[in-house]
Order: structure tokens, then C-alpha cells, then sequence
């Protein structure tokens, strides 16, 4: 058994940061977020990460979290595990977010680090001891500086490992040395938040990753953990390295994760809908290049 094979699994391996579709008017498409999560299932995701980043919850009221946890749970039943981000910059917000949650049926939490107000490592450990305390979920805590402007310090995660409901990292820090620390020093399960790091990360005793371009290429980035989990490391760095062009096109060309996967999904007719202001829609000439780089990667 590899050492990725024998990392506890506790929200599965291949989960999708999964967007959140509105109809054309911009309200929420629930009919769409249920087709959209059992199209991820049915191609390999064994998990789905709703209200993040990507499924664009600052701009989500909350009550259509709860809405929209309640429908993709009823839409993917125990094929799944649903995972609800709630992470704020409020304390008590996030704690009320955690809380309606788990009454809608989450299987855990996301929970970011306070955004904006960049409190000292201190406050970050209250505040995810506090929501941990709270809630009667298990939690993936996530690691983001670059949008929240506040690190999760590798010390900070080793002694938040003690919470018995902190069980998992996002890991966007782009800290591979820290990242290993933690993991040489816990029991946390660990995902690679940034699709590059997909393998990698899994490489050294990672658990799977959080993935946005997952959306429209589920199927592909499983099989990289699928080729490796079999022992062909060469076939599963291929494979990672064939899905580099889209990975860049989607994660580092300037456009928000949001913003290229609707523009993907709306193109091959699948739920997506608009993204909501402040976001834009891509313009042609960017989904253009999306989707030739996507047909370059599903064509052989």
C-alpha cells in the first residue's frame, strides 16, 4: 500500500470545489446544482465541496447555502460526502454558517482563515477552536493566504491536529516544505487546493486534493491518483502533466476559477449559468482558449 493509500480518507479522495449554478435571471439553479453534482459523482468525484470560492460564497445568501446543501445531499445520497464551506471573516458568522450546515445535512465543514482583518496566529487557532467546538461536523480547515492575506502557520495546524473535529487541510499555501511538516507531525488529511500540486502533494502522503477544475474534467484528474494508487507513477505524472495547459488556463491566466468553469460548463451545455457581480463573464477570445484546450486534452 502507498503511503497516500494509507492517509485516512475521511471526506474521500477526489473531491470537486463545485461551482454554483444560477439560471439566467442569477438566482439559484438548484434543478442545476443537483444534474451538475450527480455528473461529478457518476465520473469519479467521491466528494463535493459546495459554498467555497469557486462556488462563489460571497456572493450566496445564507440561506441559499442551506438550500443548496439540502439539494445536492438529496441528489447524491451516500455516494458522496458534501462538504460546506462556511469560513467568513466574522467568527460568529462562520459559527452560525457551521450550524445551519450540519442541520441541512453536511458531511463537514470548509472553514477558511478569517479574511481581511489578518489577526495573529492566536486569534486564527481561537477562531477554528471556536467553530470546531461549535459545530458537530468534522472539519477541513483552509490554508489560502493569497485571498485571505492571513497564513495558517505550520505550527498553528499542528496544534489545532489536537481538536478531535479538526481533521483535514485545504492547502493553497504554496508551502510544500510546510505542508510536509504537518503532515510528518499529524494525523490531518491533507488536499492539495491548487491543481498543480494535485499529484504531488499525493506523492508524499497526501490524501487527494480540492479540485475547481475538476468541474469539467472530473474523470481525468482522478485517474492521476488512480495510476498512481496502482503503482504507475510514469503513467500518473503523464497524466498530470496532459492536463497542465487547461490547469493554467483555468487557475493562473488572470480569470477566477468561477469565471472559466462557467464559461467551460456553459459551452458544453452543461448547469453553470452567469457568475454573479462583482465577477464577469469571460469574454470570446478567453473561452475560446478554454475550449480548445479542453478538446486538445478529451480528444486522445
Amino acid at each position: 500500500m502507498t503511503t497516500a493509500a494509507a492517509s485516512a480518507a475521511p471526506f474521500g479522495r477526489a473531491l470537486c470545489a463545485m461551482i454554483t449554478p444560477f439560471t439566467d435571471s442569477g438566482s439559484l439553479d438548484l434543478d442545476g446544482a443537483q444534474r451538475l453534482a450527480d455528473r461529478l459523482v457518476g465520473e469519479g468525484c467521491d466528494g463535493l465541496v459546495l459554498s467555497g470560492t469557486t462556488g462563489e460564497s460571497p456572493t450566496t445568501t445564507d440561506t441559499e447555502k442551506s438550500e443548496l446543501i439540502r439539494a445536492v445531499s438529496q441528489a447524491v445520497g451516500d455516494r458522496a460526502s458534501v462538504v460546506a464551506g462556511v469560513g467568513t471573516s466574522d467568527t460568529r458568522h462562520t459559527v452560525e454558517l457551521a450550524l445551519a450546515a450540519e442541520k441541512a445535512g453536511a458531511d463537514g465543514l470548509l472553514v477558511v482563515a478569517p479574511y481581511y482583518s489578518r489577526p495573529p496566529q492566536d486569534a486564527v487557532e481561537a477562531h477554528f477552536r471556536e467553530v470546531a467546538d461549535a459545530a458537530g461536523l468534522p472539519l477541513m480547515l483552509y490554508d489560502i493566504p493569497g485571498r485571505t492575506g492571513t497564513r495558517v502557520e505550520p505550527e498553528t495546524l499542528i496544534r489545532l491536529a489536537e481538536h478531535p473535529r479538526i481533521v483535514a487541510v485545504k492547502d493553497c499555501s504554496y508551502d510544500f516544505l510546510g505542508a510536509q511538516k504537518v503532515l510528518a507531525r499529524t494525523e490531518l488529511a491533507y488536499y492539495a487546493g491548487c491543481d498543480e500540486h494535485n499529484l504531488a502533494l499525493y506523492a508524499v502522503g497526501g490524501t487527494g486534493y480540492v479540485s475547481t477544475v475538476s468541474n469539467v474534467i472530473p474523470g481525468h484528474l482522478r485517474s492521476v491518483l488512480d495510476a498512481f494508487e496502482a503503482g504507475d507513477t510514469p503513467v500518473s505524472a503523464r497524466l498530470q502533466q496532459r492536463a497542465t495547459p487547461l490547469i493554467e488556463l483555468m487557475m493562473a491566466a488572470g480569470l477566477p476559477g468561477a469565471v472559466t468553469v462557467k464559461a467551460l460548463l456553459n459551452e458544453l451545455g452543461l448547469p453553470a449559468g452567469p457568475v454573479r457581480a462583482p465577477l464577469r463573464p469571460a469574454d470570446r477570445e478567453a473561452v475560446d482558449g478554454l475550449l480548445a484546450a479542453y478538446e486538445s486534452l478529451t480528444a486522445g
